[in-house]
């Protein structure tokens, strides 16, 4: 399929190369193909999207990034850096490569304001986060974005009309020591960032973000973090249990994933899998995506292809929905004939 349009993809600042190699060697068995495919921007990359009928990506700065630093000042210097640099690196590119914000999570407002500047000057799609913000002298403290204090981020991004991803990142400090320092094979994709990100987007709905913003669209990766699976009992259970306890969600756990909440196929290449998302969430909040360098173009782009689907579900996950969600103008093979 050409025109597909990808959005879980992973950059890196050169300046940082060092530790970019040290990070690459505790999870990639190619540590330097790694650091040399997640430095480039406009060159393997689109190599691989040309090959694979990639044409339109979002980039975004890799895990843990920003919300690793738990010092404000630094924090929001590295952010602004990273907004600044990718932006000088794709503008000569509109047509294939776009970008979400990169932000710290210190503080609503900042981050609210840094959301506005890279949309409003840079044509940003929006904002990708990983997960809580570390935070305090010790960086003991996670900040959790679910409370009313940050209603004047989500409003911003509402106003703006763009959405957020929610991503994953690494535990850390005391989290770590206590619940995966001796189950590290766990860490990653196999559990825990399917844990934290569950986490924290349940908090959302439970806490009321979505009701206080309805028209709020979050991003999830890799189908969901492992939601969707639960969706009947996590329905089951606030319905008929929680809410009598006092819960007071507005809406259903299904009505929030069909008005506010996307899934990407970002590092799941499953048909079994993506069949079941599209039965249970709908194949209207389903995007594709690759999650490179982490995940190969080529797993993820002949898997889809050729993943037992109507025509009219490739289209959708493949491209015309994120078209929609990020307003997306002409890009390569954008109009072609899915076949």
């Amino acid at each position: 399929m050409l025109g597909k349009v990808i959005l879980e993809e992973a950059f890196a600042l050169p300046r940082l190369e060092e530790k970019t190699r040290w990070w690459a060697g505790l999870f990639s068995t190619e540590p330097e193909t790694h650091v040399k495919e997640i430095q480039d921007l406009t060159d393997i990359r689109l190599k691989h999207a040309d090959k694979h009928g990639v044409g339109y990506t979002i980039l975004s700065y890799t895990a843990p990034g920003v919300q690793d630093i738990f010092d404000p000042k630094e924090a929001q210097a590295l952010a602004v850096e990273i907004n600044d640099y990718v932006a000088e690196q794709i503008k000569g590119f509109p047509d294939r490569l776009g970008a979400f914000a990169t932000l710290s999570m210190h503080d609503p407002a900042e981050a609210a304001a840094e959301l506005r500047r890279t949309v409003t000057q840079y044509g940003f799609k929006g904002a990708l986060v990983n997960d809580t913000q570390r935070a305090g002298a010790d960086g003991e403290t996670l900040i959790f974005y679910d409370s009313p204090e940050w209603d004047v981020f989500w409003q911003t991004c509402v106003e703006l009309d763009v959405p957020f991803y929610l991503h994953p990142r690494n535990p850390t400090g005391i989290v770590f020591e206590k619940l995966w320092k001796d189950r590290q094979w766990l860490i990653g994709p196999p559990l825990s960032f399917a844990q934290g990100v569950s986490l924290h987007v349940l908090g959302m709905v439970t806490n009321g973000v979505f009701d206080r913003n309805p028209k709020l669209q979050v991003i999830l990766g890799h189908l969901g973090e492992h939601i969707p699976f639960d969706l009947w009992r996590i329905n089951h259970w606030f319905e008929d249990r929680k809410k009598l306890l006092g819960l007071d969600c507005k809406k259903t756990i299904r009505e929030y994933f069909n008005e506010n909440i996307w899934i990407t196929t970002s590092g799941h290449f499953s048909s079994t899998t993506l069949n079941f998302c599209i039965n249970e969430v709908s194949s209207d909040r389903i995007l594709f995506s690759v999650d490179y360098p982490f995940e190969h173009f080529n797993d993820a782009c002949d898997w889809f292809d050729n993943a037992e689907m109507s025509t009219r579900d490739r289209a959708k996950i493949g491209r015309e929905n994120a078209k929609a969600l990020f307003k997306l103008g002409q890009y390569k093979d954008s109009e072609a004939k899915v076949i």
